[in-house]
């Protein structure tokens, strides 16, 4: 008996065993494109703060249930999450960066098919546009984290309530109605403004036997308008020593650089310069007159009115920002940037191709940085590669999260760029924002460790691994900054220094300055590092943690001066800490003031109170780059509305702030800070204000197009243009009559007035000609503007020329759909959208007409 009962034992477990294990291969793996998430806002400026309650929907619309644990959601965000207020049987909780993670808590009962549960939470600030919404989420079975997917199925609620003050129809409608229809006929020949024009009597035929006639210095400009007559007229003009009849003239003066004289006559078209520069300048008047609509159709002949022209460049530094860090763009695209910039007479494309999310050069001796440092994907060590910021997703090498310019595409950058006069600066953000650079090194470090040859693996370390400091930058990092008590730090500077250098040579390319960043360095660094405490003990000059800024920028001035070359970098290297009434607080530095720095200063944010920061700094000595969030930064949201793109945390930037904008005195047009309230002009009372010898340390100015929500060639479009067009105005043309005006009513007159011609300039003649150049780009169309009045729909738009279409139904407008003429006496939803002349359109408005 008791032996039987032994053998039915062991019978019972090995059938327990194995009913098990089938019933394991017979379970299947929740799949996650049968999760359906949705997020929509519950409540802004919720229990009356700056907060907001919003809320995920999960649906499981598969056939396998989603499990009571072992899964997480990673998701990207900008605000912080309280993890206190997170319902539904999950936490939320910050990983790095940008990233957060959503996994079942032990009270969390498993979704079946066809259930659905709301997951609360309460977010800072308040909310205002698609920016501010969770994105990028992916699914990790936390069993088989390298099989993560995207969740495809995700959807934003828009919101049904306004508490932030958005930019309605009817806003835009009035602010429509100060922009005057000005005729073609009647708008000035030549954008950006130059310094003088004068109409003559006749006009150049340009045929496909006109010929040009150029000196060896200017063989680089004939050979590019060669190739751009060849477009339109089907030939590529002859480049000869001598001519017989009508031709296109290069000739040689004494003009200061940039500088240049075109004149058009019935017998043909001269370009006087001192140097290719001021011809390169030349060509893109001449450009002006050329009938855009000849690139639209086939043509032998174009007829080019006769016009005397003087001009010269009010900065010599004229310049984009362009961050190819946190979103990669391709060689093709920063080719048709820079095309776009030469056009506009820009000259300086500032290259952020660093940062914590990204290394985008290749240096061959140190592969890892762009085999680690260049992609994005799922990662919780970052040994790989880097984790999945800003929407990268689980996969890296599948979107702009990842790529990399090769060591030859990069020299092929350089050349095209100073073929158009454009210098390339390219910026080694550090010793912050340097993530990528830390972790790709650290990868070097454990290869050369496992070689056995701890001193090559030492070489360019760039962290102190021993290092407890606490820290969390801007954009939420905790482990981002170079460790500047390291030897090895100098040394890696040194290197992309001399690897930088290698390739501007081998392009030919100009090369003045390195930029090396120096942004956002958070409070808590280096404090509890070893190594940089150490430093500090045996350094005399070096008092306290503070002391390592300028001991870091110390050195790596030395590094560039060594070269031939000057340090640029953000306002901060120019800045030192001291304490004023028993308050810590920032001043110019004086020890700096004459080592030529050159900073771009951005920090002129209205109402934070350092809004005469550029200023200061150039009154101070520093050559400033007048790069100011306030009217410049491209990436800014065009408008306070929810569908609108962008982040705005520096305020609403549309076409016309870089167009107001007055390089010596924004003050003076500075109405309205970051939220949109008023700001008087005594508001700026005791601010520093520029000084004769602030202006002549005034460089230039600079558009930035930072990248975070920049994902693709389409979306940099958008952003870029037209804002670049004010930019480009305001950097090359002198000082308005407007600008100078003291009068209120004289100036908003003579404002107004400039304001619908340039408005007039952008969407008749430049745009217009961006449809077709290059391929044509992709610029923001905006919205109509729209008001009910005594029971009819009037409607407007901004840029003159263009289409307003509609319809009444609901539906959208297409290029079909009734042209917007007279007010819209219909009843209903009427839904408007702005159409250019390609049939291209922008984002429809709806208003109610009851």
């Amino acid at each position: 008996m008791i032996k039987l009962s032994k053998k039915l034992f062991l019978f019972l477990a090995l059938f327990g065993s194995i009913h098990t294990l089938l019933g394991q291969k017979n379970t299947k793996l929740f799949d996650p494109k049968g999760l359906k998430v949705q997020w929509e806002l519950t409540e802004n400026e919720y229990l009356g703060k700056r907060q907001y309650l919003s809320a995920f929907t999960l649906t499981n619309t598969g056939k396998t249930v989603l499990p009571s644990a072992n899964w997480t959601l990673y998701f990207n965000y900008i605000r912080d999450i309280d993890p206190s207020s997170v319902t539904g049987g999950v936490h939320i909780e910050a990983v790095n960066g940008d990233i957060f993670r959503l996994y079942p808590s032990n009270s969390f009962k498993a979704l079946k098919p066809n259930e659905s549960l709301t997951i609360s939470f309460v977010s800072s600030e308040l909310f205002v546009n698609v920016s501010d919404v969770p994105f990028g989420m992916y699914f990790v079975d936390n069993a088989n984290p390298a099989a993560a997917q995207s969740i495809t199925n995700y959807s934003i609620k828009p919101p049904k309530e306004d508490k932030v003050g958005y930019t309605t129809a009817d806003k835009v409608f009035a602010k429509n109605e100060l922009i005057k229809d000005i005729p073609l006929g009647q708008l000035p020949p030549i954008f950006p403004t130059p310094q003088s024009y004068q109409w003559q009597a006749g006009q150049f035929v340009l045929s496909q036997n006109t010929q040009i006639l150029a000196q060896k210095e200017f063989l680089n400009e004939a050979t590019l308008l060669g190739a751009d007559i060849e477009k339109i007229v089907g030939k590529k003009p002859e480049i000869v020593s001598e001519v017989n009849g009508s031709a296109i003239v290069f000739r040689k003066d004494n003009s200061p650089e940039g500088a240049y004289a075109l004149h058009i006559s019935n017998e043909g078209i001269e370009i006087v310069a001192s140097s290719g520069v001021g011809a390169f300048y030349a060509v893109q008047s001449l450009k002006c007159l050329f009938p855009w609509q000849a690139t639209d159709k086939a043509t032998t002949t174009i007829t080019i009115p006769a016009i005397k022209v003087k001009d010269a460049p009010r900065f010599g530094f004229r310049s984009l920002m362009l961050d190819v860090a946190r979103n990669f763009q391709t060689p093709q695209e920063v080719k048709k940037i820079l095309s776009l910039m030469a056009t506009y007479k820009l000259n300086v494309l500032h290259l952020h191709f660093i940062d914590d999310e990204g290394w985008r050069l290749e240096i061959p001796d140190l592969p890892e940085l762009t085999a680690i440092g260049a992609m994005r994907g799922h990662t919780l060590d970052s040994k790989k590669y880097l984790p999945a910021s800003f929407g990268a997703g689980p996969v890296a090498g599948v979107t702009s999260a990842s790529g990399f310019y090769t060591r030859q595409e990069f020299i092929d950058l350089l050349r095209y760029a100073a073929e158009r006069h454009i210098q390339i600066i390219p910026e080694v953000e550090s010793p912050g924002h340097a993530r990528a650079s830390i972790k790709a090194m650290d990868a070097r470090y454990e290869k050369y460790m496992a070689l056995g040859n701890p001193t090559e693996a030492e070489r360019y370390l760039l962290k102190d691994p021993n290092d407890q400091s606490e820290y969390r930058t801007a954009q939420l990092w905790r482990d981002n900054v170079m460790c500047v008590g390291r030897p090895s730090v100098y040394e890696f500077a040194e290197k992309i220094v001399n690897e930088i250098v290698l390739m501007y040579q081998e392009a030919q390319a100009p090369l003045t300055t390195i930029h090396f960043g120096g942004d956002e360095v958070p409070a808590g660094v280096w404090e509890k590092s070893p190594i940089c405490q150490e430093l500090i003990k045996n350094t005399p000059s070096l008092k306290n943690t503070d002391d390592l800024w300028y001991y870091y920028f110390g050195k790596v001035n030395a590094i560039l001066k060594a070269k031939g070359l000057f340090l640029s970098g953000w306002e901060e290297i120019a800045m030192r800490k001291t304490v004023l009434d028993g308050n810590k607080t920032m001043i110019p530095n004086p020890v700096l003031a004459n080592e030529n720095f050159q900073v771009n200063v951005w920090n002129n944010m209205i109402g934070w109170g350092a809004e005469d920061l550029p200023y200061r700094l150039a009154n101070a000595g520093y050559r400033v780059i007048l790069s100011c969030v306030s009217n410049m930064y491209f990436d800014l949201s065009y408008q306070k509305t929810f569908e609108e793109p962008g982040y705005y945390w520096g305020g609403f930037v549309d076409m016309d702030k870089p167009f107001y904008f007055i390089p010596y005195d924004y003050y003076k047009n500075s109405t309205e800070d970051r939220r949109g309230n008023p700001i008087a002009p005594s508001y700026f009372l005791g601010k520093d204000r520029l000084t004769d010898y602030g202006k002549s340390n005034i460089v230039g100015i600079q558009g930035l197009l930072w990248s975070e929500s920049i994902k693709t060639p389409e979306r940099l479009e958008y952003m870029l243009l037209p804002k670049l067009f004010g930019l480009a105005e305001r950097a090359w043309a002198a000082d308005p009559d407007w600008a100078n005006a003291s009068d209120a009513t004289k100036y908003k007159e003579l404002y107004d007035q400039a304001w619908s011609t340039f408005v007039n300039v952008v969407s008749k003649k430049e745009l217009p000609r961006l449809d077709t150049f290059e391929g044509g780009y992709l610029y923001r169309i905006p919205t109509a503007g729209a008001t009910i009045q005594n029971g009819q729909v009037l409607a407007n738009v901004q840029f003159k020329g263009f289409t307003i279409r509609y319809t009444t139904d609901g539906s959208e407008p297409t290029a079909q759909s009734k042209i917007y003429q007279n007010p819209i006496t219909e009843k209903g939803v009427i839904t408007l959208k702005v159409f250019n002349s390609k049939g291209r359109a922008g984002r429809s408005i709806q208003v109610q007409n009851k």
